[in-house]
């Protein structure tokens, strides 16, 4: 550990590890994982093979790119007696550097190096040389740009973010590679990338970003999820020695509920009483009318008419919390202040009365006891009149908004099935806070002594207290700016800090809160099936009912009609506008051309062609340029189409009666609606008045322009289907969505209380002293608003919707610590109790978010079971019309159709019907080799033999490490290691596959997948070769040398363990889904695209205040760049930094004023659905993709056995 630069104590670090064998339920997560380990770690081994062929990638690509500076291209000191740095430094240092690539490539060049700036003025003014080229003379600055200088692009000392981002050698390839596939600011790398190298790299890093992130996480939280809860269960059923711990929890629960019965048993024996006692009463005249009047009390209380105005009252009085905002007028704080004492008033009633009505058993409902200590808490707040902003007592009020789900019994049903997982997860929560302390200690064993790490970065992201190591452990665990962990820690300490990074996030993210997922996914399970049990039961009874009811409806719709217009109707219901018959010859003429497929192909064409000229919409063309005349004339084209095949099928179908007539189809009205919008949009702009009168009608329908790639949806079969799926996951996803609108409302309302007015700071270049808002304007400094705030209700909604999605949640975090006062500035950790605000809020959203999760895995669930009822109906038809013998024989030879599934592609089909139980049954066949002669039989021999096969693997694997030597700066040798190296492991491939060619036969060779890989793979080999002596490398921008790394994809043949079997071909059936799964990613990107460039493409980053998300790579300025920019959106990477961008330059009349508004509903709905819902769908296709894999395995051994004996295939392969 010295020699890695690095200090642990493991005894004192590793002795809480014993806590594991004295608590009985972390026992038995622990003993859960471990049985399903080993499945786990061939995960690991697969996600490490995939980033450890990136990381080979990028480091032939770009090793020592990213030291590329500017460098001074003359002595200016001897020159001009100037004192420059010897390369171009932006504001920020090396936060932000500006890396460049040589002449005559693509990327930044050192021409752009932004001009010289003196005393915040720009300079432009030439430096008094002759030889200096591009510039004009003076200009209306007096002052010099010494930038132009810097003309010379070449290597450096320095890497970006403290040497950390690069690709020089293949160890801080795979830290790179590992932040991409975290998506934590993966978009940085990619950006350095995109300035030294090409504007193309993208098409390097999205692929490791689905690969790892999308695909490789996923299959490891499938694994988890899917196995844990099973082997949990097991466990637990199974006699465990619990002396410790269960002991202890056993006596404390005896103790626990001893006491409750003795508190029962007294107030029971006190109601006994008050009960003789209210008898001995009645007979007197007094006793009576009380008797009376407390039986009234409680019919009252009991009603639903008192309980409906108490929860009217409850309603009311959140409201009145909710409205509250910063900077409000006096009259509102008097208003809400009156409208608080009322309402304490009336819960004061309301207790009195129940007390009164129910006397003892009030004190029996747990609903009833929460009551009774809000309305104390209020009466207190009342009576000793708290300060609303200091004292917590306000926030307590906040609880009355759970008595509103006492009244809301479907939300209630939600909560419990969130309370129940919550149960569940209750060891798993100790579990993760004891493995966070034990990291905590790491930490502080490794990081927390000798290094200032605080200067470096923040005070808060270190390990120097038990406190902040743990906050900062947890921070790692969300993911949520760990990699500006990481460059402080690596700087100051060793890069083999890494590790330590690493084994937190896959041990608390891709391990422990997977867990989480099961649970999740498991009680959705239970839920499914206890649906089912009570739906069988209630189906019958249910069915005759709704047919009797339908008789009744049916009889009297059947009175209360006109007859004679019925009849006239009823005679031309099938009548197109009841005036052209089904026999009309142009009614026939419409319905032929309509039924050609002539017309159909036509009609797409056209919407793709329309799509295309949407995409080419953007703010900046000219209102007089030809591409503005080109597209105006092509959208009445367009227009004029959708108009002709809209009649045409009205004429044919009808338009409203009739049984197919046009809008009784979804997708027609639709269609229908979209066209009429575009004729609407026509006659409205050549109104020669409309640019000023109705401007606002233009407006929006320019908008509805953007959803006419919806009319692709019905002619696509594929996409069509899918989005129907996803529209029936519209209610369970809503009701998840009203359960976590009600936990960020809560917390909102609560932050609203807490830090109404508090987030502001002093904007300036000395603040030591700034105390408040009125030293900072005194001292003639800035004092501004945070971004996310929680001075209102709405701002306080959006920066919790913005924590729920785990993008930039620390700083806010860091906001609330600091909160001092109104008008105050803020102080650093001034209050650190407000950790439990903000962590308990993350730590709810763990299990919010992984409901999505299961609301999408449990409707895929549907959808399938559904298929496979309609897949068997329709087989079982075709059986019985077929004929027995002759059904079974299809039903034997033919796969299942899945329409729907085979088509969504979330459902995946099952695998082949065939009945492999009858192998006996199979004719003996004589094996193909019998007519070899003996030398070509020793050479079968050695090609179907394990030998040869853990033979390549190691060559292989040797091949694998020796590429992975390479590195920036390598001596001679190493170069020419890797190259002779190359050679020979070509030449034994090449040997090997003409043994092959031999031992098999050129047309049995080629009938097997592997061995079309490994020809594949010797032909790339023999191609780069080829291509490295020709040195084509020079000419064009990509290094031969990458076509080598396809050598890794020879391992993927011999790894022969069922598991890795398992996992391959469930993350093969996944990337045969990727397909449909990106159309459907991509219509919703289109259309969302489409709406940006409209909403967003105008912007512009000012040079008074810089954006922090837009750039030069991020903006909305077209439809390409639109896409990109919602990718990034897509993977949580600094979303909210855009939007905030497209918030801040947005000025009065530059752009519209509904863009306040617009934007943060854009973006907080594209990341409900991209995120959230559309991410998911990835899990969804996964689990099934496994449980398909898994039911293979058998089928698979199977047919491999028989085709062994028939001899017609290679065994082995």
């Amino acid at each position: 550990m010295d020699y890695l630069g690095l200090y642990l104590q493991v005894s004192q670090v590793l002795g809480p590890l014993r806590l594991i064998s004295r608590v009985a339920s972390m026992r038995d997560i622990v003993s859960a994982l471990l049985i399903i380990f080993p499945m786990l770690a061939n995960v690991l081994c697969l996600y490490m093979f995939v980033v450890h062929i990136f990381g080979v990638i990028g480091v032939q690509m770009w090793a020592g790119r990213l030291r590329n500076r500017c460098f001074l291209g003359e002595d200016p000191t001897a020159m001009y007696n100037v004192s420059l740095s010897p390369y171009y430094v932006t504001k920020n240092n090396e936060f932000q550097p500006f890396l460049c690539s040589p002449e005559g490539m693509s990327g930044h060049h050192c021409g752009e190096v932004p001009p010289y700036q003196e005393n915040d003025q720009t300079c432009s003014l030439a430096p008094p040389a002759p030889n200096v080229f591009g510039l004009t003379g003076a200009g209306p600055n007096a002052c010099v740009n010494w930038n132009v200088l810097y003309n010379v692009c070449r290597a450096g000392a320095q890497n970006p973010n403290n040497g950390a981002t690069n690709f020089d050698n293949i160890a801080y390839a795979w830290i790179n590679i590992f932040q991409v596939v975290t998506l934590e600011g993966w978009s940085n790398i990619m950006f350095y990338v995109m300035n030294v190298y090409s504007f193309w790299s993208f098409l390097y890093f999205i692929p490791v970003a689905i690969m790892g992130s999308f695909i490789m996480m996923n299959v490891c939280a499938v694994v988890i999820a899917t196995q844990f809860s099973d082997n949990l269960e097991h466990l637990r059923t199974q006699p465990t020695r619990r002396e410790d711990s269960a002991v202890l929890v056993k006596w404390l629960r005896s103790k626990w509920t001893g006491c409750l019965a003795v508190i029962r048993r007294r107030a029971s024996n006190r109601v006994r009483r008050h009960d003789d006692d209210s008898r001995a009463d009645d007979l007197t005249v007094g006793g009576r009318i009380w008797g009376q009047l407390r039986t009234s009390l409680e019919k009252v209380v009991k009603s639903k008419i008192f309980h409906r105005l108490i929860m009217l009252a409850v309603l009311l009085s959140v409201l009145t919390l909710a409205i509250e905002h910063h900077n409000q007028p006096n009259e509102l704080t008097n208003m809400l202040q009156i409208s608080d004492l009322t309402f304490t008033v009336i819960f004061v009633v309301e207790m009195l009365l129940k007390l009164m009505g129910l006397k003892w058993a009030y004190f029996e409902d747990r609903n009833h006891l929460l009551d009774f200590v809000l309305v104390i808490i209020s009466l207190w707040e009342t009576i000793t009149k708290a300060d609303g902003r200091l004292s917590v007592l306000r926030a307590f009020r906040l609880l009355r908004f759970g008595r509103l789900l006492h009244y809301l019994p479907y939300l209630r049903t939600q909560l419990l099935v969130l309370k129940k997982a919550m149960q569940e997860a209750a060891s798993l929560c100790m579990l993760l806070l004891f493995v966070i302390f034990v990291f905590s200690l790491v930490g502080m064993h490794l990081f927390g002594h000798g290094l200032d790490t605080r200067k470096r970065i923040n005070d808060r992201k270190n390990f120097d207290t038990l406190l902040w190591s743990m906050v900062t452990v947890f921070q790692i665990l969300t993911e949520e700016n760990w990699n500006r962990v990481l460059y402080t820690i690596m700087a100051a300490s060793s890069p083999w800090a890494f590790i330590y990074f690493v084994a937190v996030i896959v041990t608390g993210k891709h391990v422990l809160l997977n867990i989480l997922v099961g649970i999740i996914l498991k009680g959705f399970q239970d839920r499914r099936t206890l649906d089912e049990n009570l739906a069988s039961v209630t189906s019958s009874s249910t069915l005759e009912d709704s047919s009797a009811d339908a008789n009744v409806d049916q009889e009297n719709r059947s009175q209360n009609r006109n007859q004679t217009a019925l009849r006239w109707c009823k005679k031309r219901e099938e009548w197109s506008f009841y005036v052209l018959s089904p026999q009309n010859r142009f009614r026939l003429f419409c319905k032929s051309v309509m039924a050609h497929d002539f017309f159909e192909y036509t009609v797409l064409v056209f919407i793709l062609l329309n799509c295309i000229t949407i995409a080419m919409e953007r703010p900046g063309i000219e209102p007089a340029s030809k591409e503005r005349m080109f597209l105006t004339i092509s959208g009445y084209i367009f227009s004029a189409v959708f108009l002709v095949e809209m009649l045409f099928k009205v004429l044919t179908l009808g338009l409203f009666f009739g049984n197919e007539s046009y809008c009784r189809s979804a997708w027609n009205v639709m269609d229908g609606s979209l066209v009429v919008a575009s004729l609407v949009y026509i006659v409205v702009s050549l109104t020669p008045e409309s640019h000023s009168k109705m401007l606002g009608i233009l407006k929006v329908l320019r908008l509805l322009r953007t959803l006419r790639p919806l009319r692709v949806v019905k002619r696509a079969p594929k996409l069509k289907l899918a989005v129907e799926a996803l529209i029936t996951a519209v209610k369970p996803v809503g009701n998840i969505l009203l359960v976590c609108c009600a936990f960020i409302f809560f917390y909102a309302i609560l932050g609203l209380q807490l830090f109404k007015g508090k987030f502001y700071t002093c904007i300036g270049e000395y603040i030591d002293d700034i105390t408040n808002k009125t030293d900072c304007l005194s001292a003639n400094y800035r004092w501004e608003q945070k971004d996310f705030n929680f001075d209102s209700l709405p701002q306080a909604l959006m920066s919790l919707f913005v924590m729920y999605s785990k993008d930039g949640w620390v700083t806010l975090m860091y906001d609330g610590l600091d909160a001092v006062g109104v008008d105050q500035q803020p102080v650093i950790n001034h209050n650190e109790w407000m950790l439990i605000f903000f962590i308990s809020f993350m730590i709810v959203s763990f299990f919010l978010l992984d409901m999505f999760i299961g609301v999408m895995v449990d409707t895929f669930h549907n959808c399938q079971k559904q298929q496979k009822k309609l897949a068997q109906e329709a087989r079982n038809r075709s059986q019985r019309g077929a004929g027995g013998e002759r059904g079974k024989r299809k039903g034997l030879h033919q796969q299942t159709p899945f329409p729907m599934c085979d088509h969504l592609n979330i459902c995946i089909c099952a695998c082949d019907g065939a009945d492999f139980s009858q192998l006996s049954e199979f004719p003996e066949e004589r094996p193909y080799q019998a007519s070899y002669s003996s030398m070509r039989l020793c050479i079968h021999t050695l090609c179907t033999s394990k030998q040869l096969d853990l033979f390549m693997a190691i060559l292989i694997f040797i091949s694998v490490l020796i590429m992975a030597v390479e590195h920036y700066q390598q001596p001679l040798y190493i170069k020419k290691l890797t190259e002779y190296s190359h050679y020979v492991f070509t030449s034994i491939l090449v040997i090997e596959v003409l043994l092959k060619l031999v031992a098999f036969g050129s047309l049995r060779f080629l009938r097997n997948s592997w061995n079309l890989m490994d020809l594949m793979v010797v032909l790339v080999s023999i191609m780069s070769i080829v291509l490295n002596m020709m040195r084509v490398s020079q000419h064009i921008p990509i290094n031969p040398t990458i076509l080598r790394v396809f050598r890794v994809l020879r391992l993927a043949q011999v790894l022969k363990a069922k598991r890795i079997r398992v996992l391959l071909t469930t993350i093969i059936k996944t990337l045969s889904q990727v397909g449909n799964i990106c159309l459907l990613f991509l219509f919703f990107f289109s259309i969302y695209a489409t709406l940006g460039v409209e909403f967003f493409g105008h912007l512009e980053c000012a040079e008074d205040d810089l954006c922090l998300g837009l750039n030069e790579y991020v903006n909305f300025k077209h439809f390409g760049m639109a896409l990109f920019t919602l990718f990034l959106v897509c993977t949580g990477d600094n979303w909210s930094v855009i939007m905030m961008d497209t918030l801040k330059q947005c000025r009065p009349g530059e752009c519209a004023h509904y863009l306040m508004w617009v934007s943060p509903i854009y973006f907080i709905a594209f990341v409900i659905i991209a995120q959230f819902v559309l991410a998911n769908l990835v899990v969804a296709v996964i689990v099934q993709a496994m449980e398909d894999s898994n039911q293979d395995e058998g089928v698979s051994g199977v047919s491999a056995a028989h085709l062994a004996v028939s001899g017609t295939c290679d065994p082995v392969h």
